[in-house]
């Protein structure tokens, strides 16, 4: 007699050769493991604190009571688009396969290329947020003051850890993130409530109050402008930037039981919960305040400013250190999204030169070792990049935030719009089992493709022009190259007859790591 769990593997299997792909990846994730892992990576506890004076130095206190809310609803549009997709198409590199599938080669190649990047800077942005966050708490103390060249060190050791973690298998990942869901739910909770309970006073207006803090008022985190409408948008980058990453859940399906169920419920819960629990938080760190002119003046060191000023030392102590701990397996998790990325990249020979070695899976602890240290090292290589070419004053924090938002958005917003003309046509004639409705899901997709609009003007509004230049330049060298080589080099995934030829290339590869027929 096969159990339910046993069922659902062999399901699954089936589901993944029907679409002419191999159970290399160990196939253990939970739902509550699949929900951790995008949970984990959105971290309202790395970006929402580090990138926290991106919401006041713009129009003040409204920029968290109302731009988080703003900022999530645009994020819960591409979530909700996603999961639609995603239960229909549950791969490895899921953004790669549904461009792909939905659109046309280019479109996967141009998609996976777009989505690497994002996922390469947004570890990093995530890693250096988590490096400004040591030297602003425990860093001192040891002589590490946050010095361009002392990032760049505490980024390479971090991401060397991570990468280990996830070399180690999906079973030490999966332990890790579901930790850290768990650290990211009780740690917010006390901070919310020490907030509350040490403020000086709670005025409760603040959460709807605009003030003009840009320029030398806010610590010239923006340039002044006097257009609070202009300023509103940029106070967005907060949510925006900090809501980001749910595509974790996607990237990990072939690694997820009941794929096709778990995974876009795992995204949608995610947002959620992060939008709704992040909310109360940056409410709750608002309020607590002491002087809001006098916190926005301290620019980016804000948050440092108000705990130190409200909470008592062993209790800050303590929250910073949880809070630490929740912004290390923010990366281990991003490491694990970046790393199947490219080994389903790679396993359709998507990276020329290097694809066999990439795609390769370890027998021993059923991941893409390769995939996984190479992710590492180009982030690393990315911060120092980030590091040359800085611009006056802008911080490596900075450029790397607007680099990830630009290119992760865009990578989601290229399959979303495939699947839009594509939904009910030959190419995706049924939804999966989670279904937002034919009407529903086109007007949800369209609300995303405008909210890729706002995202693109405030991530190269100034003094963050030359990101713009940056996606240009990229656009146009990805065309080059394609009409170039990758035209006639790149088949893309597996489709039609192709599925067929493939079963005994699929079996010979689960007899090589162990996973049975």
């Amino acid at each position: 007699m096969i159990d339910s769990s046993d069922h659902d593997l062999m399901e699954d299997k089936k589901l993944l050769h029907k679409m002419g792909y191999a159970q290399e990846l160990s196939r253990s994730m939970s739902r509550f493991s699949n929900f951790a892992i995008s949970f984990s990576i959105i971290c309202i506890l790395s970006g929402g604190i580090n990138s926290f004076a991106q919401a006041i130095s713009s129009v003040g206190g409204a920029g968290a009571g109302i731009g988080w809310i703003v900022g999530c609803l645009l994020s819960g549009l591409f979530a909700l688009a996603m999961a639609q997709i995603a239960s229909a198409f549950p791969t490895a590199g899921g953004l790669y396969h549904w461009a792909s599938i939905l659109g046309n080669r280019f479109l996967g190649w141009i998609t996976a290329w777009l989505n690497l990047l994002g996922l390469i800077t947004v570890l990093g942005a995530i890693n250096i947020g988590t490096a400004y966050f040591f030297a602003g708490t425990f860093g001192p103390a040891l002589g590490f003051t946050g010095t361009d060249w002392q990032v760049v060190g505490f980024v390479a050791v971090i991401t060397g850890a991570q990468a280990l973690f996830n070399h180690l298998g999906i079973r030490v990942t999966a332990m890790l993130t579901d930790a850290s869901g768990y650290i990211i739910f009780a740690t917010t909770a006390v901070l919310i409530l020490a907030c509350l309970w040490f403020a000086p006073a709670l005025d409760i207006s603040r959460l709807w109050t605009f003030t003009n803090y840009s320029g030398e008022a806010g610590g010239d985190v923006f340039p002044r402008s006097e257009n609070i409408g202009y300023l509103f948008l940029l106070c967005l980058l907060l949510p925006v930037y900090t809501i980001t990453g749910y595509d974790a859940s996607a990237h990990t399906s072939e690694e997820t039981v009941r794929a096709a169920h778990s995974v876009p419920r795992s995204i949608v819960s995610a947002v959620l919960w992060s939008s709704l629990i992040g909310w109360l938080m940056i409410c709750a760190i608002t309020l607590a305040i002491p002087d809001m002119d006098a916190a926005a003046a301290q620019g980016w060191g804000m948050f440092f400013a108000t705990m130190d000023a409200i909470l008592p030392a062993g209790l800050k102590n303590v929250i910073f250190f949880f809070i630490l701990i929740a912004q290390f397996l923010c990366g281990l998790a991003t490491v694990t999204s970046a790393s199947r990325m490219l080994f389903a990249f790679s396993r359709d020979d998507g990276v020329p030169g290097a694809s066999r070695a990439l795609a390769r899976v370890s027998p021993r602890y059923r991941t893409p070792v390769a995939a996984i240290w190479t992710a590492a090292v180009l982030c690393v290589l990315y911060v120092l990049l980030a590091l040359s070419i800085k611009v006056g004053e802008t911080s490596i924090y900075v450029i790397v935030v607007n680099s990830t938002l630009v290119f992760l958005f865009l990578s989601f917003t290229v399959p979303l719009v495939a699947g839009m003309f594509a939904y009910g046509t030959a190419k995706w004639p049924t939804p999966g089992p989670w279904s937002l409705g034919a009407g529903l899901y086109r007007l949800v997709t369209l609300g995303a493709i405008l909210g890729m609009a706002v995202i693109l003007f405030i991530a190269v509004a100034p003094p963050n022009e030359r990101v713009l230049w940056v996606v240009l330049g990229f656009v146009a060298l990805a065309v080059v190259l394609w009409l170039a080589v990758e035209n006639r080099r790149f088949k893309g995934p597996p489709m039609g007859a192709e599925i067929a030829r493939r079963q005994a290339l699929i079996a010979e590869a689960e007899r090589a790591v162990g996973e049975g027929a």
